[in-house]
């Protein structure tokens, strides 16, 4: 294998600076906001993420079907929700309640009423009163696409819970706020579903957030963690250039596994040099049963990843072990005295 580089270590509270996130990001719209106001923007990322994308699909798909007696067709939550027509008709199907609103509102004004009187009658369905509320009559009334999948995943989780929504759909909001010093931007992600199996609870970790929200983090970060790995490798007179390719084959995992854990991994037990994807995969699927078995991983990882190169999921096995043992090498020396 290629020489290491001889790059200086870097030091692990560099890694975990590198793992906390932005704080604030650029402006989006040029749009002025009125002092003391917030606003929330879907960036274009996140309105092309699949599973954005899946889930309104689902929840289109769920109304439609609910509605098709009435010859009722949803193609736009954000255009078909807001006046609170297609609502009035899908909480009357979902309760069998019959609300005192007028069926066609055609003035603003008194659309916002119909839209007001339906959202009380569904609040109290759902016993969300007294619970903060993820939308309000003006944010769905303002076509807010947050708010209103917020509002139809509450209603398909109370009358519908066998409804197939995606799960751990998440996505990457921009908050603008306008105050006397100016306009201020901030990043955050919303949960729009559940993790409802403890692999999307996993996955839901430090690194889904950093390829999200700190894309331009990830080399560095790649880069800590090779540099120790290199470290480690080099008793053994191995070195990784690649982090993305040179662990698909589980044999330099399993080699760092036994330098850092102590194991001794007989040749029988693995292929030295596989020849094919199975072999690759029983090398990989054996070094992630050794890390389970140490307590190192607090998440399930798919070897078939690993064995795909998918970047995230190598990530997080290194760094399970770089967590361990950098973190114990530093307090072993730890100076005692005068410092070396």
């Amino acid at each position: 294998m290629a020489a290491r580089a001889g790059k200086a270590e870097m030091e692990p509270e560099s890694l975990y600076n590198l793992l906390q996130l932005p704080k604030a990001v650029g402006r989006p719209a040029e749009e002025e906001l009125p002092q003391g106001e917030k606003k929330k923007y879907l960036p274009p990322t996140s309105r092309g993420d699949p599973k954005f994308e899946e889930l309104q699909k689902v929840l289109m798909d769920w109304i439609n079907a609910k509605l098709l007696p009435e010859h009722i067709v949803v193609r736009s939550l954000e255009e078909d929700i807001f006046d609170g027509l297609i609502l009035h008709h899908l909480f009357q199907t979902l309760t069998g309640l019959r609300l005192d609103v007028e069926e066609m509102a055609l003035t603003v004004p008194n659309q916002r009423r119909k839209l007001e009187a339906v959202l009380e009658a569904v609040n109290r369905s759902l016993q969300a009163e007294d619970q903060p509320l993820k939308w309000s009559m003006d944010a769905i009334f303002n076509k807010d696409l947050l708010a209103t999948l917020h509002l139809l995943v509450a209603l398909a989780k109370r009358f519908q819970p066998d409804l197939p929504l995606p799960t751990n759909v998440q996505v990457e909001v921009i908050t603008m706020e306008s105050t006397k010093s100016g306009l201020k931007s901030e990043k955050s992600v919303e949960q729009l579903t559940e993790c409802s199996t403890d692999k999307d609870l996993a996955t839901n970790d430090v690194f889904d957030e950093l390829f999200k929200l700190a894309p331009e983090k990830v080399s560095a970060v790649k880069e800590a963690i090779v540099n120790f790995v290199n470290q480690k490798l080099d008793r053994l007179g191995l070195s990784v250039q690649n982090l993305d390719t040179q662990f698909a084959d589980g044999v330099l995992l399993l080699l760092l596994i036994g330098q850092l854990e102590g194991f001794f991994l007989h040749l029988k037990e693995f292929y030295l040099t596989p020849t094919c994807p199975a072999e690759m995969l029983h090398n990989v699927t054996l070094a992630l049963e050794l890390l389970k078995d140490e307590g190192l991983l607090s998440y399930p990882i798919s070897p078939e990843d690993i064995v795909n190169k998918d970047t995230k999921s190598t990530l997080r096995v290194l760094y399970s072990l770089f967590r361990k043992h950098k973190l114990k090498e530093n307090a072993d020396s730890t100076p005692r005295g005068s410092p070396n």
